[in-house]
């Protein structure tokens, strides 16, 4: 059992950085730099804010390599509990993963072409931000995916809370309904973003739990495994 804690609390520390290095590059730099609909200011802020940009394609990488690690150990931590949906989480988790890492090449691409001009710098750079930014969108639907069987592992092991498994599952459920929704109702941005809100419940919830306790000590994997035997 303590080294099953442990392995829920390096996830734990995993998970974090994917939470953290997404925070700062998608939702802090992004909006810096990327001006919709004007490409010229998309360019001027590249050139002006050049070691932002490339920060912000470290973030991108780091991203890459904390979603590829977090998988790889929610497999570790769950194949005990349900091989199949541990496989789930890990391959999902890696798509979204090379998703992340295509948007990382494109804007590091963007701050080359903005650094040093290639016919029409501006075009270009808004063109890669935009196909980028439409990575992370259909990049979602693997995020989703990823949080389903995450949410199977933790009601089938009984190591977690079963509402922290259902809102994992809610959670991605809204968050494969967003992707979809983004590109075929985009004016109802408002009501689509909601969609997102029990999974971003549901990933800080299970953040803190991997790292504050880690896992339960008994859970039905164990009892169905440690039957007493009749005196």
């Amino acid at each position: 059992m303590p080294a099953r804690i442990r392995t829920a609390r390096i996830t734990g520390l995993f998970y974090l950085g994917l939470a953290v290095t997404g925070a700062l590059g998608f939702l802090l730099i992004r909006p810096r730099l990327y001006s919709a609909g004007d490409p010229a200011a998309t360019l001027a802020n590249l050139v002006a804010h050049e070691p932002l940009a490339r920060a912000g394609v470290a973030l991108e990488m780091l991203i890459v390599v904390t979603q590829a690690l977090a998988a790889a150990w929610f497999y570790r931590l769950f194949r005990a509990a349900d091989q199949f949906a541990a496989l789930g989480i890990a391959a999902f988790g890696l798509v979204n993963a090379i998703a992340v890492l295509v948007s990382a090449a494109l804007l590091a691409t963007a701050v080359e072409v903005a650094v040093s001009p290639v016919g029409d710098a501006a075009a270009t750079v808004q063109l890669l931000y935009l196909v980028s930014g439409n990575l992370w969108g259909v990049g979602a639907l693997f995020f989703g995916l990823w949080l389903i069987p995450m949410g199977w592992c933790v009601l089938r092991s009984g190591w977690m809370p079963r509402a922290l498994g259902w809102t994992l599952v809610v959670g991605g459920v809204g968050y494969l309904l967003n992707a979809f929704a983004n590109y075929l109702a985009p004016g109802a941005s408002a009501a689509v973003d909601a969609l997102t809100f029990p999974a971003t419940v549901g990933e800080f919830w299970m953040i803190g739990y991997l790292l504050v306790r880690g896992v339960r000590r008994h859970g039905p994997v164990e009892t169905a495994h440690h039957v007493p035997h009749a005196a």
